[in-house]
């Protein structure tokens, strides 16, 4: 196509001309024209690249890779909707028809765009095809596109040009036109157009005038109006499958892609909230796979929404086996979950096990309705256009009524039904069960079978997994039953379900503090209470017509059950309510206080934390808390605790989790007496509980702090920790792997008594408040608490059940027999004994590598521990054999591999060489080691000395450099440890997890350790929040470089290799076609650095350079080249994936704040390096100029 020739300046209309000189919101705010002019000229004006262009300043989320504009939508290289043709047309803007402006226009199944250049991301203006009425040719090379209220004129290059773009539209249109009627979604006037999930005005910066914002599946869509919107006629849409939202201030919000910045403002800050909420919506739609729907919906009656009939349904119950829409899943949440267990087919992936799958494609839809839907009257079916209102009319009907169900031949037959299921979960008929089941059937009634007693105990036994499956999604759903009473008309976000329920109960009059005290009987009065309609009511009597007083179930903050006999009353429940108030009730019979409790429960909990209710609990509540990365807002949480556990139900999460508070890393409280916050830390993630309401939160503090503590004498009532080893044996064990493998007769010689009882008081008390400092502790002292604890345990490490099991093994001759012997018998153990034997005997054997300097061999471990262990009074000589022959046997009886085990060894020899070598030089004490860290990049001013103790994680050394540098984590900044290697020009981010210290002990001269930001986590953990499956695989340039203890010459050249890595091995293969590889190696065992050495002339710049060490410490290295950034970090987050059981990144970074201590070399203070960069510079300057000068201090 020519380039056509451009009009004179003085034809061309002033705000053409013009366009560069203004702001876009100038030039929208011009002269009033007709709607039609300024419709079309006014978006055409403005430059692609004009909106917000001053925010693109902002960073850009890393974790997108940006297509090519021209080869579909920004979200990925494939278009969602597929280009039918694109090219070069003048369009004809309303000024006049002499003026043609060259536009790049693109026509897919939906929309006709066009853009200023080819290379834009977003349009100027678009136009449903939907809403195109006919094409038809107006003079030469010309043609129109006209709508219902208007007609858009362009310019091809040649009448056969002009010929193939009718013929592509009017193709286009019919397409359009077929699937509407197939899908009878005439929703908005507009054929073929979705409802959106959230639509409205909002003000855009650089517009006079608000634009109408639509969200509508996983796009935002703009208009100039309603009335375009109505039309559809935009102006373009974002695919936020590349975007990302994030909160301005109170009212704005930005939406950030590749592209452009998009800041909105809305009217109110709850709006803003709705806002948010719609488009994260659409981010997790854009993201989410639709493996599952797909192969859910190759059963027929799958694709079509079970309740109203839409296309491609998105959304399933798992407990009634049916498929259905976004609209009707939100009508089922309403139900709650003892009616309908929604989950997504799309998101929720774990959810969707084989079994799960195939337990769909057997029953369904199809099985669902011929049940659920077998008497629907024509008149009440519902439509993909119904209402939200007579969507949860029907649904209620239809499940929790059962009201259009094919009654079972034995409904009403109790006994019967019961049978006819327990025959029916032995066979494969899988729609009888359902159908017993709707109709009444007890999902836990007794089989007369002993061994088998309930259904599912049937179907496991006759080997029905999909009728295990579809009876455990079943355990807590609710009959249906006809209630002609129930209020149907509520909505389901704002009701609670409707409970019932009255009879005495005794009462004391509310207080406004904890009962701290018993009450005695005598405090307490006899008063009819009626349950009903969210109020609980308290009158006189049964005869009395106004009540003494009632409490609104809305009002209930937590309910408390009391240990039995803590008050005058046997049985006691306690409720407390947001206007500070305790109202405490008694009852004499167990019985008819747990209903009033779980009628109580279920009154004021809502559908999304039914789930709490399922067990029993001794609090349960709401609570605003924290967590995550969102610390910025409170949000409200359920919580229930029981025993130990503490469940809770967030708002964003997809189910219940549990923190299991005698495992938590720490229980802190935080704030002054006003605001305080309790702190649970478990796992690496952390959760804030605020003290908003202080008298329910004083009772949550003191249950959770009570149920934190160790419990009993027993192993398994000790705080654990997370390899559910008692922290008093880690406490112990840890202090003495650091302070005392060299100390001579370590275990063999005894602490002194007072000193020994205290600290097994206050290990006994709270082991997880226990710090154990050298100095202050001898190390006799710590081993004889240990061992004290061990001999005092009731029933004993190895159980009394198996003492005398464990030492007639010890008898056995045979090695190989009495070895395989041992490890039966550890099985046996329970899960706390079985895993405190083997970090106990792991311990041990590290202690005897070392019997030539603590003269403590096998033999002599085995005199001390063995009476220790099995409590014996020292004359079993075979206690001693078992502790004897565990030590020696320890890698076979334990399954210790080699990789577990050269890990130890590394630990374990760093330690005593840093001891052995700050005793020698008398430069520090013994089992500290003093290391230079880097802040950012290697400077004389950004070094920062720092004590190294074994213990130590790269999280924590991160943590502690940048509490020393008073540097703030911000959100989303991912500050990590990197290992530098100068010499390969390569460098390694140390895992979260990983020991310091066994790596200082092997770094070289030429590399050091340098904290600062990681720069490509985002991506890399978007990446695996997206992707399917735990494994990698494709193309890569490889190059080897074998050499024998990192000393060698490089050999060959870069070549194309296919690779596969998977959770166990890598493998390289010479093609894609090749059946065996040529290479494999351990992936536990690869130590993997980003870049390749300039030497070796890499094909790209995205390289990574990995090394593996053979069992005969021979060093191999190879180096992989990736085509794109993009590529490069994919496979490295799936090294890290695959190498530490998809741990790559903590939920949230640790945030204890240390106090620092005084870092001193030898008896010299080394330099705090804090404050500006000028002061450090003065610092470090001075003690080059005088380093005599500090001791002068000393």
């Amino acid at each position: 196509m020519t380039k056509k020739e451009e009009p004179p300046p003085s034809r061309v209309p002033r705000a053409v001309r013009v366009a560069s000189l203004l702001s876009e919101g100038e030039e929208l705010s011009g002269d009033d024209r007709g709607d039609e002019e300024e419709d079309d000229h006014a978006y055409e004006g403005v430059p692609n690249g004009g909106w917000h262009t001053s925010s693109l300043s902002l960073s850009l989320p890393s974790t997108i890779a940006a297509p090519h504009p021209m080869d579909g939508p920004p979200g990925g290289s494939t278009p969602i909707t597929p280009v039918i043709k694109a090219g070069w047309l003048d369009k004809n803007p309303p000024q006049g028809s002499y003026i043609y402006q060259k536009r790049w226009v693109r026509l897919d199944t939906d929309h006709l765009r066009y853009f200023d250049s080819n290379k834009d991301a977003y349009s100027k203006r678009f136009i449903s095809v939907a809403c195109i009425s006919h094409v038809a040719a107006i003079g030469d090379q010309k043609f129109e596109v006209i709508t219902n209220n208007r007609t858009f004129a362009f310019r091809a290059e040649s009448d056969v040009e002009r010929k193939e773009w009718m013929q592509a539209l009017q193709q286009a249109m019919a397409e359009q036109r077929a699937r509407a009627r197939l899908s009878s979604a005439y929703l908005l006037g507009v054929p073929g157009s979705e409802q959106p999930d959230r639509a409205g005005s909002l003000e855009l910066r650089g517009f006079k005038n608000k634009l109408y914002v639509a969200v509508v599946g996983d796009k935002v869509q703009l208009y100039k109006n309603l009335e375009e919107y109505h039309l559809g006629i935009g102006i373009t849409f974002i695919d936020m499958s590349v975007g990302n939202v994030k909160e301005v201030d109170r009212r704005s919000f930005d939406l950030t892609t590749p592209y452009r910045i998009f800041s909105f403002s809305a009217d109110s800050e709850l709006e803003k909230e709705q806002w948010l909420e719609a488009m994260q919506g659409a981010i997790a739609e854009a993201l989410s796979t639709s493996e599952v729907a797909e192969r859910i919906w190759a059963a027929a009656p799958n694709r079509f929404c079970a309740d109203c009939g839409a296309p491609q349904p998105d959304w399933a119950s798992i407990n009634l086996c049916v498929v259905i829409c976004k609209r009707c899943a939100g009508e089922h949440r309403g139900l709650g979950a003892g009616v309908s267990k929604v989950r997504s087919l799309k998101m929720d992936r774990k959810v969707w096990t084989e079994t799960l799958i195939e337990l769909f494609l057997q029953l369904g839809n199809g099985a669902g309705n011929r049940f659920w839907a077998a008497n629907v009257p024509p008149s009440e079916a519902l439509q993909p256009s119904s209402s939200p209102s007579t969507r949860r009319c029907h649904l209620e009907a239809k499940y929790r009524e059962g009201k259009y169900r094919r009654y079972h031949p034995l409904f009403g037959n109790q006994e019967e039904l019961d049978k006819a299921l327990c025959a029916a979960v032995t066979t494969t008929d899988l729609a009888e069960t359902q159908a017993l089941l709707g109709c009444g059937a007890g999902i836990n009634c007794f089989s007369g079978d002993p061994e088998a007693p309930t259904p599912l105990a049937l179907a496991e036994q006759a080997g029905q997994t999909l009728q295990m499956e579809f009876l455990r999604n079943n355990r807590t759903t609710e009959v249906p039953r006809l209630d002609s009473m129930k209020p149907l008309e509520k909505h389901y976000s704002v009701v609670l379900p409707t409970v019932s329920h009255s009879g005495f109960l005794y009462k004391t009059a509310s207080a406004g503090k904890l009962l701290q005290d018993r009450r005695a009987r005598e405090e307490f009065s006899r008063r009819w209470c009626v349950l009903g309609d969210g109020v609980l009511s308290y009158f006189e009597n049964e005869r009395a017509v106004t009540p003494n007083g009632e409490i609104r179930a809305s009002e209930i903050v937590c309910l408390a059950v009391p240990p039995p006999d803590t008050h005058g009353f046997e049985h006691t429940f306690e409720v407390y309510t947001e206007g500070e108030r305790l109202y405490l009730f008694g009852l004499e019979s167990a019985e008819q206080a747990h209903e009033w409790v779980k009628c109580i429960a279920k009154a004021f909990v809502p559908p999304l934390a039914e789930d709490l209710l399922a067990r029993d609990f001794e609090r349960l509540g709401r609570l605003p808390y924290k967590a995550g990365l969102s610390l910025q807002r409170a949000q409200e949480g359920w919580f229930s605790l029981s025993g130990s556990e503490l469940r809770a139900v967030f708002p964003d999460g997809p189910c219940e989790e549990p923190l299991q508070l005698r495992k938590l890393q720490e229980l802190s409280i935080q704030g002054d007496s006003e605001n305080q916050v309790l702190v649970l830390v478990e796992r690496r993630r952390t959760l804030y509980i605020q003290g908003e309401r202080r008298l329910d939160f004083m009772g949550w503090l003191g249950a959770i702090q009570k149920a934190a503590a160790s419990m009993g004498d027993t192993l398994s009532e000790q705080q654990l920790g997370d390899s559910d080893i008692p922290v008093i044996v880690y406490r112990c064990v840890d202090y003495i792997t650091q302070c005392g493998l060299t100390s001579e007769g370590i275990y063999r010689k005894c602490g002194q008594t007072s000193k020994t009882q205290r600290l097994l008081e206050s290990l006994r008390q709270d082991a997880r408040s226990v710090h154990l400092k050298e100095g202050e502790q001898h190390v006799d002292d710590v081993s004889s608490a240990l061992k004290r604890f061990l001999r005092d345990l009731p029933d004993g490490l190895f159980t009394r059940a198996q003492r005398l099991t464990w030492l007639e093994a010890s008898e056995i001759e045979d090695e190989e027999e009495k070895v395989s012997r041992y490890r039966e018998l550890l099985v046996r153990l329970p899960p706390v004994n079985r895993a405190t034997v083997k970090a106990l005997i792991s311990h041990l054997y590290c202690v005897q590598c070392f019997s030539d300097t603590n003269q403590m061999n096998v033999h002599n471990l085995a005199i001390v521990f063995g009476p220790t262990l099995f409590q014996t009074d020292g004359q079993d000589y075979k206690a001693g054999r078992v502790v004897e022959d565990l030590i020696n046997h320890y890698v076979v009886v334990f399954s210790v591999d080699e990789e577990e085990l050269r890990k130890q060894r590394e630990e374990i020899t760093a330690i005593v060489k840093m001891r052995v070598a700050g005793t020698a030089s008398g430069t520090q004490h013994a089992g500290d080691f003093i290391c230079t860290v880097y802040l950012e990049e290697k400077k004389a001013e950004t070094e920062q000395h720092i004590k190294i103790p074994a213990s130590m994680t790269a999280e924590e050394l991160t943590l502690e450099i940048l509490d020393r540098r008073n540097v703030g984590i911000r959100e989303k900044d991912y500050w990590t440890c990197f290992e530098v290697n100068e010499r390969e020009e390569a460098e390694r981010p140390l895992h979260f997890a990983e020991k310091v210290l066994p790596i200082l002990h092997g770094l070289g001269t030429d590399s050091h350790l340098v904290v600062k930001k990681h720069q490509a986590m985002e991506a890399m953990l978007l990446y695996l929040a997206s992707r399917v499956g735990d494994t990698k695989h494709g193309m890569m340039k490889f190059r080897e470089d074998r050499s024998l203890l990192g000393l060698g010459l490089p050999s060959g050249g870069f070549h194309d290799r296919y690779f596969i890595l998977n959770s166990s091995c890598l493998r390289l293969y010479k093609e894609v076609r090749s059946h065996r590889p040529e290479k494999e190696w351990p992936v536990k065992s690869l130590k993997v650095y980003l870049g390749v050495k300039k030497k070796l002339r890499p094909p790209t710049c995205w390289g990574f350079t990995v090394v593996h060490e053979t069992e005969k410490h021979e060093k191999q290295q190879w180096y992989l080249c990736c085509d794109t950034q993009m590529e490069l970090r994919e496979w490295f987050a799936t090294f890290l994936f695959v190498q530490h059981d998809g741990l790559v990144w903590p939920s949230e970074p640790s945030r204890v704040s240390r106090a620092v201590p005084e870092v001193r070399l030898g008896s010299v203070s080394l330099i705090p390096l804090r404050g500006s960069e000028n002061e450090m510079r003065r610092s470090v300057a001075a003690f080059t100029a005088d380093p005599l000068s500090l001791l002068r201090n000393v």
